[in-house]
């Protein structure tokens, strides 16, 4: 049994169904300098049982599972309740996709508008959206949404913002009249100095992630006082779990936020799926991408779930249309919603505080360890730290700890990190602590440090 799409005859009943005899005739109207040439570098078909012995050891490099995990950088290990994976397991909710007809399931459209009530209420915002892809895309549209809004063009990102969000919006910004700022940082959070000196008439957001990707918290008051003397937006990038804990978004005066939604109920899935976050104040709610579900009642006076809004090019002309987001993470956003309803305010404050306590008493005992230093000893963070090796290289120091079995932490010099504006920080490592660890386990991190 080989596992291929089609055989052979397969292709030539189709060819002769739609009147061609080879496949190069469909290719007619593209050129031919930019046609592949060659075939696919894939691999050649195999057998089931082969097809399983290989997946089978492609699972099992996922060390992740078998080490102690305190990797960070934007991706948690964060408990997952059972239940959750009970109920979105289901097979009416595997296949679940935000449905274009503002009226068709019932069900879905239910969850979905219970997943924006529980945003509004994490983030501090009016109103949310029925999700979108991820953190970093999250960031891009509420770029978008903010010049959009105010008629601007100058886009303040700080480089305490993940890298991967930058470098995402960048690629989004790359054909467009809008100019990217992107301020230094100071002691592990965005300067003030710069943050104000890139401020401009023309400011239409300014973009704060608290906590950053260094996991230190931000001033973001003070960030949206500046933006707001300047008429610009302020878009808070946020860790929707450090949202039970800290001040929200919206009370910090946060016009837009956005979050990665992956500590919320969802698996670290080797870097995605995931769902990304997007809420708002309510002047701003035809600006926001995607669509928005609605509560209602029937003719026969039953509560009814809609589609509110969608502001896309299929339903509004030209200028008017936001950001095409054709889909959204349905499952996902099943995912985060039967995690918000399970741990509810109680169980969110007390992963959050957990969180909190146990990164502190790691960093403390960190800090004491011969050969290793806080970075910013005085920056308060929630879950996550940069630790600076001061005897030993970083990889050195890595890899001595995964042959004890502990992921110790993210390296400042991973190539998936290129294009960090931090320049003196290639001698760190990034530490997350979640709930999930135990004090026996970070304290084999401890050990696992010591040369």
């Amino acid at each position: 049994m080989q596992y291929t799409q089609l055989t052979d005859e397969q292709r030539a009943h189709m060819l002769a169904t739609i009147g061609v005899e080879r496949f190069e005739e469909l290719l007619a109207d593209i050129p031919a300098p930019i046609r592949l040439a060659r075939p696919l570098n894939i691999p050649a078909p195999i057998s089931e049982p082969e097809l399983l012995a290989e997946l089978d050891e492609l699972a099992c490099s996922n060390t992740a599972t078998h080490k102690v995990c305190f990797l960070g950088g934007g991706a948690y290990d964060h408990f997952i309740p059972t239940v959750v994976n009970a109920l979105a397991g289901q097979s009416e909710f595997v296949t679940a996709y935000t449905p274009y007809q503002p009226e068709a399931s019932q069900g879905s459209l239910q969850v979905f508008y219970e997943f924006q009530t529980m945003v509004c209420e994490l983030t501090g915002m009016d109103v949310a959206n029925a999700s979108l892809y991820e953190g970093g895309s999250a960031v891009a549209e509420a770029v978008l949404m903010a010049a959009a809004a105010t008629g601007k063009r100058r886009i303040v990102l700080p480089a305490t913002v993940h890298p991967h969000y930058r470098r995402v919006v960048r690629t989004y910004l790359e054909d467009l009249p809008l100019t990217l700022v992107e301020p230094a940082m100071a002691c592990g959070v965005a300067d003030p100095a710069a943050l104000a000196a890139a401020i401009d008439s023309d400011t239409a957001c300014v973009v704060l992630q608290t906590p950053n990707f260094f996991g230190n918290v931000e001033r973001l008051d003070q960030a949206a006082e500046l933006a707001h003397a300047a008429g610009a937006l302020t878009v808070a990038c946020v860790d929707p779990i450090a949202m039970a804990l800290l001040k929200r978004p919206g009370d910090l005066g946060a016009d837009i936020v956005v979050a990665e939604g992956q500590p919320l109920g969802i698996p670290l899935n080797y870097g995605g799926p995931w769902v990304g976050l997007l809420a708002a104040r309510k002047q701003f709610v035809r600006k926001m991408p995607g669509r928005l579900i609605g509560r209602t009642v029937d003719a026969d006076g039953q509560v009814a779930y809609t589609l509110a809004l969608q502001t896309r090019e299929q339903h509004i002309r030209r200028e008017k249309a936001t950001s095409n987001v054709c889909t959204n993470q349905g499952l996902l956003a099943y995912r985060a919603t039967i995690y918000m309803a399970t741990m509810g305010p109680t169980g969110l404050a007390t992963a959050a505080r957990l969180c909190l306590n146990k990164a502190h008493y790691a960093a403390g005992r960190i800090a004491a360890l011969d050969g290793f230093e806080l970075v910013w000893a005085d920056a308060p963070f929630f879950k996550e730290f940069l630790v600076r090796s001061t005897k030993r290289p970083v990889a050195q120091v890595l890899a001595a700890a995964a042959e004890k079995g502990v992921l110790a932490g993210v390296p400042m010099t991973s190539p998936h990190l290129a294009g960090r504006a931090d320049g003196g920080l290639d001698d760190c490592f990034l530490v997350a602590v979640t709930e999930n660890r135990t004090k026996a386990q970070i304290d084999k991190l401890v050990e696992s440090l010591k040369a």
